[in-house]
Parts: structure tokens; sequence; C-alpha cells
């Protein structure tokens, strides 16, 4: 199969894969939130940030390494299988010793029995991550949407029931460890790929070399994505970290699943094509225009009609979730395009300047916190607008020096998308002025209908170039 069909066959793939996943856990999450309160999920939401840390110790950019490595063989995967084996069950250690510690920062003492149990995650996930890897050097993202799936439903089916029969937060909790419990078995069920009894110190080194610095630069990534429900959660309360959480998945339901299905699909990609810049840069353009075309209309459209959107789905309890949503809106429109621009740079075998450039964005980021919390809770998300775009120039700076696509070029090939994505944004906002009397549903797909209407007959009617590439990546798939 040649580059061009793998790469749209996985593209089919993952979409279906984040999709398929994110439309089943966000019906589950939708019944779970009228069962439980905003409190209960704001419990999860702080303790977020250490399962995600945890995850990336685990892993410590050695996967990244593989998919990297042109023809790693038995003795690169057996020696990570291990190395991710063990380390899981020490940073489970850790984290199990160290629970009574998080939940007294919180000054909430049920934390230490969440942590302990949810965490267990970590060595589930160790025995397949390996496998997964494979999958995707391969490109079988196929696969990996059989196995995901399933795994979904069935953590929802159990996260339901519990919720039904009173369980509360620990509903939740079941929920994240059945889904990943059946992911890990289906994933060495279908791969047919099994360790071998070795550990090479050399592969080891060589893979860790790489990959130390894309663990510290995920470190810092996953501690500062999530250090909003930190601050929240210690000067605030739980229910508001359970509002900036709800309002968050919100945001990423569109934002993150249709960047991380390209993503999973470009770094393989761009690392295959790593040597030729020229055509590299054509296929991040398109790319970033494809997820721009796609990201902007939708955040738009779904912050002009957040209020009936969480009244229909969640109930009124969750209104003071509205402004939160509102505004991260806004700062996920570049979400997908920091992301690419860090995978030139490690495609291009320069994690150390993905660490580099992270530093500097997490000193940045506890800037804007230490500014922005005088203001309040408002405050914290006003300033991720601001750091929202310093980023994306930061980031953009080497992409310019590796590839000649700078941050105003990339600037010049989005702004149409985003104007003619805010003028199908007005009109929707227009149409609910009008009908705001009628029902939630009603309003909500009246608006929907009639932004996407004017987005797409404007969008034709100039060739915008998000459009036509879509178009073309289309047609080529069928």
């Amino acid at each position: 199969m040649s580059l061009r069909k793998q790469a749209t066959a996985g593209m089919v793939w993952t979409f279906a894969q984040q999709f398929g996943n994110q439309i089943i856990g966000f019906i589950i999450s939708m019944v779970l939130a009228r069962l439980l309160m905003p409190e209960e999920f704001g419990l999860i939401g702080m303790i977020a940030v250490f399962v995600s840390v945890g995850k990336v110790l685990v892993d410590s950019g050695l996967t990244q390494s593989l998919i990297r490595t042109k023809d790693p063989d038995q003795g690169d995967f057996s020696t990570v299988f291990y190395f991710n084996l063990v380390t899981s069950i020490l940073i489970y250690g850790i984290i199990y010793f160290s629970a009574p510690l998080i939940a007294s920062f919180y000054e909430q003492n049920i934390l230490t029995n969440i942590i302990r149990l949810y965490c267990i995650i970590f060595i589930i996930d160790a025995f397949s991550t390996v496998q997964r890897t494979r999958m995707t050097k391969r490109l079988d993202f196929k696969t990996q949407t059989i196995v995901s799936i399933p795994s979904t439903i069935l953590g929802g089916v159990v996260g339901l029931s519990m919720a039904y029969s009173g369980y509360g937060v620990w509903s939740l909790v079941w929920s994240n460890i059945s889904s990943s419990f059946l992911s890990s078995i289906q994933f060495w069920i279908y791969s047919k790929w099994t360790p071998d009894l070795k550990f090479s110190a050399q592969k080891f080194k060589d893979h860790f070399n790489f990959g130390y610095k894309l663990m510290f630069s995920s470190l810092l990534e996953k501690v500062f994505s999530n250090i909003y429900l930190i601050v929240i959660g210690k000067y605030f309360s739980a229910g508001q970290v359970g509002f900036y959480t709800r309002a968050e998945t919100m945001k990423q339901l569109p934002v993150r699943n249709i960047s991380s299905a390209l993503g999973k699909v470009t770094y393989p990609l761009f690392a295959s094509i790593q040597d030729d810049n020229v055509r590299l840069k054509r296929v991040y353009k398109q790319l970033m225009q494809i997820v721009v075309f796609v990201i902007a209309p939708t955040l738009i459209f779904l912050a002009i009609l957040a209020e009936p959107i969480f009244v229909f789905l969640f109930t009124e309890k969750w209104l003071p979730a509205v402004p939160f949503f509102q505004i991260l809106c806004i700062t996920g429109i570049l979400y997908p395009i920091h992301s690419y621009n860090l995978n030139v740079l490690k495609v291009k075998g320069r994690s150390d300047l993905v660490l580099k450039l992270s530093v500097y964005k997490k000193i940045l980021t506890v800037i804007g916190i230490v500014i922005g919390i005088q203001f309040g809770i408002f405050g914290l998300l006003y300033a991720q607008i601001i750091l929202s775009f310093l980023v994306f120039f930061i980031n953009a700076y080497y992409t310019e020096k590796f590839i000649n696509y700078p941050a105003f070029e990339q600037i010049k090939d989005i702004v149409p998308i985003i104007l003619l994505a805010l003028i199908g944004g007005a009109a929707v906002y227009g149409l609910d002025q009008f009908i705001i009397d009628q029902t939630n549903f009603i309003r909500i797909t009246l608006g929907i209908l009639l932004g996407t209407l004017t987005y797409l007959v404007f969008s034709y009617l100039i060739k915008l170039d998000g459009l036509v590439k879509l178009v073309e990546l289309i047609r080529k798939r069928n």
C-alpha cells in the first residue's frame, strides 16, 4: 500500500476510533452527569495531574523512540516492554504511599483511597503499551479501533451500573479501571506479539537517550495542562473543579479528538518523510488547514449555543460551567497547531528542542497563573487565551527553521478559515436570539444547521483551501 493510501486509511480509522470512543464516552458521561454531582467529578479532576504524570513516567518517551526507529527488532520491543512494566510498578508504589499527602493538600480525605485504587491503571496499561505502539508504527489503526470501542462500552456499563446503585465517585473510578483492563487484554490478543525473556542495556540506552527529553517535555506538558485543576482545587471548591472539568471536557470533545486522531497518523507519516523538507511542509500545511476547517466553526458554534447545550445535555445544575466553556473554546482553535509544530521537531530528532520550548512555555504559564488568579477563576481562564497565542509563536519558531514555515505564514493560511467560521457564528447568534423562546433542542438544531450551511456556502464560493483539501482527501479515499 502506498504512503498516501496508508495515511488516508489510518486517518479514517483513527477518526472512527476517536469519535466512536468519544460519542460512546460522551453519552455515558452525559448520563453520569445527570446522576452524579459536580463535586464528584471534581474529585476525579483533582487527581488528573497525578494520573497523567504517572503515565508519562511509565512510558518515559520510549514508545515515541520505537515509532521513530526505522527497523526496530524483537530486542527493541522486549526491552521497552520490560522497562515500562517495572517502571509502572515503581510509580504505582510511589503514588500509593503519597496518596495521604495529596489528600491533605486538597483537604479531601476521600482522595487517599481514590488515588490508591485509580492508579492501578498504570500497571494495567503497561502490559499493552508496546502492542499498541507496534500497531501505530504499522499504521494499523483499524485494529486499535476494534479494541478501544468495546473497552469504552464495558467501562461505561460498569460506571452507569454503579452510579445507579448509589456508589457516587467510585462509579467513575471503576469505569476507567474496567475500560483499561479490557483494552489491555484485547491488545495482547489482536497484536499476536509477546516479549522475549531478554533486556538489552544498549537498546535501552539508545531509546532512552531519545525518549527522556520527550519524557521531561511531556511531564511539563501534563503538569501544566492540569495546573488549572490544581490551582482551582486548592483555592476554590470541588464543585468549581467539576464545572471546569466539564467545560474542558466539552471543549476537548472536538478539539483533542480531531487533533489526536490526526496526530496518531501525522507523527509516523511525518517520520517517513522526515528528510524531505519541501514535502513535509506541504503535508503539514494541508493537514493544518483541514483540521482548522473542522475545528474552528465547531468551537464557535458550540460557544454561542453553550447555554441550551448544557441545559439539554446535563440539566441546569451544570449551568455555572457555561462561561468556563465559552472562554476555553477560544483557546481550542490553536490547540492542534501547537501539536503539529512540535511533531516537526520530533521527527527531526530534536527532542532537546521540544524540552527547551516546553520550559519556556511553562514559565509563561506560571506568570499567567500568578497574574490571572488575582482576578479570580475567570482571570485564570482569560490568561489561558493570551498564553495560547504566545505559545503558538514559540512553537512555530523552529518550524520556520526546519521546514521554512514561519508563524505568520501559518496565520495567513488559517485566518480566512476562522473569519468564515465567525460569519457562520454570527448567523447562529442572530437566529438564536430570534428563537430564544423555543425549546433547547430546537435552538441547538436550527442554530447548528444554519451555521454549518452558511459556513459551507461561503467556503465553497471563495474556494477555501481547507474545504478543497478536505474534499480531495474524501475523493481519494473513495
